[in-house]
């Protein structure tokens, strides 16, 4: 196939790349963005997961370009839904009303709503989409990235496509190894990082957060009378019926029960499938935390079964880490974590104990037209952690922990790119660590974290910037990644417009303050105003 060329690259259609390739674009750039999913948006989308946010979100700690996509999925359901007068006319329609984000909704909407986003730059050709592809090669000399090859995910064809710069937003940071930039993988060590919560002893770099095959699922009460919903016995059913994570401190139980640690206080905590079986305490249901269907919202009948979609500690997969494994063992894991998902699925449908005293919910069933799928699963893993640049410069827990920091505020940079805020929230981990979730500061993206050591023209534009195994924690979800990329596409569009290099203008405060400019000009927020830890 032939070779294909443009200024800047951007590796990988997750929410990183999205933002780093509309920012490229709208910059006035020739920009070609690659995803291995025949889907944009990454964990909003291909993951199936509704973004995790903080509480200020609707005022203030998004990008402009990210608010003008919040308001355009909302917008998408007004042009499109028929919605109750009181939600059409809510200006911050909650669409599945969930409660762990104030837009949660329909993964197809999200990436509908990037798709209209990137539209006017397709159509004028300066944006090209490829998708199905997956990196496989790259091209270097001396300090740069000169082209990466592809290949098509369903024919097989290799595809090289040489730039000018070369963004990496692909999930799992596949550009670091095969371009040979230095990077991290896992936990650091606390000797290294000096991090109260890094591990002890030597670094781990297989230690990292567990990753979640989710899924959506609906609920039809007519389904618990005739069972007509269950599903096959997954075949390693048995298995994660009775497995128990081995974690410390120690997970309560079996991982399929309605019990499991509190994030926070790592004490059991129980929960139920439904708030009305806990009328005491409805937020105990876990049907409501990542609710995609709100059946109030639409109008009588439109929405007959209600959706959730379940991304829930039951089904976060520790047994291995894919992230530096060969393809026989990432495949073995990928295909574990598949059936670990079902099989809590299959488990709530039999065996699981009802508030009533029952057992099982066989009304349940999956929603494969809600991830454009043939089983129901999201079409891509959720991914938590990745390869990490080794940076020009590293967020650390000292810059950011509450308790680590010994102040109100985070650490300030003076070379911000953007701000963030979410607890550091570590899952359970394939190095045997239960949770740590601990309270963070409102955090500034410093231009150094984008900066590798050596290469000169590749950037991160996801989870993969200059942070540790703790920071990642909090510099992961949906808002911050979509910052960080498009810092990193304004940052590759500015270094090909002023003739400068990325790491020229991290040197530089004269050029650092002339980017910010460009950043500030465009909607980026660089700083918060004064607010409270999370």
């Amino acid at each position: 196939m032939k070779e294909l060329s443009c200024e800047i690259l951007v590796a990988g259609g997750g929410t990183g790349g999205v933002a780093a390739a509309l920012a490229a674009a709208e910059a006035g750039c020739r920009v070609i963005l690659t995803e291995e999913t025949d889907w944009l948006g990454g964990q909003l989308t291909s993951q199936a997961v509704p973004p995790d946010e903080s509480r200020w979100i609707e005022s203030f700690g998004a990008t402009a370009r990210y608010r003008r996509f919040r308001n355009g999925v909302r917008d998408y359901y007004r042009q499109h839904y028929p919605l109750t007068p009181a939600a059409r006319a809510n200006p911050q329609l909650n669409p599945g009303g969930g409660s762990v984000s104030r837009l949660c909704a329909e993964p197809a909407v999200y990436e509908t709503t990037m798709r209209a986003m990137l539209a006017p730059h397709v159509a004028s050709g300066r944006l090209q989409v490829l998708t199905r592809r997956r990196p496989i090669a790259a091209a270097t000399e001396a300090d740069h990235v000169r082209a990466v090859t592809f290949r098509h995910m369903h024919t097989g064809v290799e595809q090289t496509i040489a730039a000018d710069y070369v963004l990496d937003a692909t999930e799992l940071g596949e550009l670091l190894p095969l371009a040979g930039v230095e990077y991290v993988t896992g936990a650091e060590s606390r000797a290294d990082t000096g991090e109260p919560h890094a591990v002890d002893g030597p670094a781990q770099p297989h230690n990292v957060q567990s990753f979640t095959w989710c899924f959506p699922m609906a609920w039809d009460p007519e389904g618990d009378r005739t069972g007509a919903h269950v599903i096959d016995k997954p075949a390693q059913y048995d298995f994660w019926r009775d497995y128990v994570p081995a974690l410390t401190p120690a997970w309560p139980g079996k991982m399929l029960s309605w019990v499991y640690t509190h994030p926070i206080t790592l004490q059991p905590m129980p929960r139920v499938l439904f708030p009305e079986e806990a009328p005491d305490n409805p937020s105990k249901g876990l049907w409501l935390y990542r609710r995609l269907i709100c059946r109030e919202h639409f109008a009588p009948g439109v929405m007959p079964h209600e959706a959730t979609l379940v991304n829930w500690p039951q089904n976060d997969y520790v047994e291995g880490d894919i992230i530096d494994a060969g393809e026989e063992e990432a495949a073995q894991h990928l295909q574990a974590a598949r059936q670990q998902s079902l099989s809590l699925f299959y488990w709530m449908q039999t065996e699981a104990p009802r508030a009533d005293g029952g057992t099982g919910y066989p009304g349940l069933y999956l929603r494969p037209d809600l991830t454009g799928t043939e089983d129901g699963l999201a079409k891509y893993p959720y991914i938590r952690e990745s390869r990490r640049i080794r940076a020009r410069f590293t967020v650390t827990e000292q810059h950011i922990g509450l308790d680590a920091h010994g102040s109100d505020r985070a650490a300030l940079f003076t070379d911000s790119v953007g701000i963030g805020s979410y607890r550091i929230d570590l899952h359970p981990s394939t190095g045997g660590d239960n949770y740590i979730d601990i309270s963070s500061l409102p955090f500034q993206i410093p231009l150094g974290a984008l900066i590798p050591e050596r290469v000169i023209n590749l950037l991160p534009a996801c989870k993969n910037l200059g942070v540790t195994h703790i920071t990642n924690g909090c510099y992961r979800l949906h808002p911050v990644e979509w910052n960080i990329g498009e810092a990193a596409g304004e940052l590759a569009a500015y270094c090909l417009q002023q003739d400068r290099s990325p790491a020229g203008v991290y040197e530089s405060t004269a050029a650092t303050e002339a980017f910010q400019a460009v950043l500030s000009s465009r909607g980026v927020e660089l700083q918060w105003p004064q607010v409270h830890p999370v």
